[in-house]
């Protein structure tokens, strides 16, 4: 069955109409609209690793304004996160029919055919998302990705852009060792998984990146370490107490992270 098919909430969900009081912090969810609070439960969620909740509340708010190219785009990077990378293309083919010449949609387009090996073609969607002058974050770091696929040199340079343009938030710099990771660049995404602690120590997902990262480089007391300090920090949503189960120091961190992260859909 299709992904598609699971985007929008069942009835009984629906009912419940979301108890965002469990989810997110809003200090006066009366003065946002159910689509402005749908998309902060599913920012909230990207940062809490809760990719299937934040996929869902990203639905939920195209129920509410099928217009905004922001909840379509989230959708694809939550696709992406759950490892789901064919899916996400199928989804930014769906956007772009929409809004064909929207940067974050065409980057999330062109990391999506850089993990499916699609190089040519993911290089000519990350040129058009800077020919529609977009300089967010986001489309420096797919620009970076898609040079870490197809072993281009520039690839630390458009991270470097990236962060310059990211106003220190610590998700850039997540989501940057996210990619090395993907990619085998294990010291590289350490350091950015460091950069990302320096100013998010209280954030669960950044001790889950920190860990693994770790572990990749035989660093298994410190790994061990930084599991802790995300267990204890991250939703229980986030399933890292499964996939910490499993790692053990004699294990190789490469199978676990590939079957955690999608790698097999590459």
């Amino acid at each position: 069955m299709s992904r598609f098919s699971n985007l929008e909430f069942d009835d009984s969900e629906s009912q419940q109409r979301l108890d965002f009081n469990s989810q997110v912090e809003l200090e006066s969810s009366q003065d946002l609209s159910e689509e402005s609070t749908c998309l902060k439960a599913a920012e909230l969620a990207w940062r809490e690793m809760r990719f299937e909740n934040g996929l869902r509340y990203y639905a939920k708010a195209l129920e509410f304004n099928p217009n905004n190219p922001d909840p379509w785009a989230g959708q694809a990077r939550m696709l992406i996160e759950l490892g789901e990378v064919r899916e996400a293309k199928i989804w930014t083919d769906k956007a772009l029919e929409r809004f064909p010449n929207h940067p974050e949609l065409l980057a999330v387009k062109a990391v999506a055919l850089a993990r499916v090996g699609d190089l040519k073609e993911a290089q000519a969607y990350s040129d058009a998302s800077f020919e529609e002058k977009g300089e967010s974050p986001y489309i420096w770091i797919a620009r970076g990705e898609v040079a870490l696929a197809s072993r281009q040199q520039r690839a630390e340079f458009c991270f470097d852009r990236a962060l310059s343009h990211g106003g220190g938030d610590w998700i850039w710099p997540w989501l940057i060792s996210r990619a090395y990771y993907f990619y085998e660049k294990f010291a590289k995404a350490l350091s950015h998984a460091q950069q990302a602690l320096e100013s998010a120590s209280d954030q669960g997902a950044v001790w889950a990146q920190l860990a693994f990262c770790q572990q990749s480089l035989g660093l298994i007391s410190l790994s061990q370490e930084s599991m802790e300090a995300a267990l204890e920090l991250a939703p229980r949503e986030a399933g890292l107490e499964s996939a910490f189960q499993e790692l053990e120091p004699v294990s190789f961190l490469g199978r676990l992270w590939r079957r955690w992260s999608g790698w097999r859909n590459r």
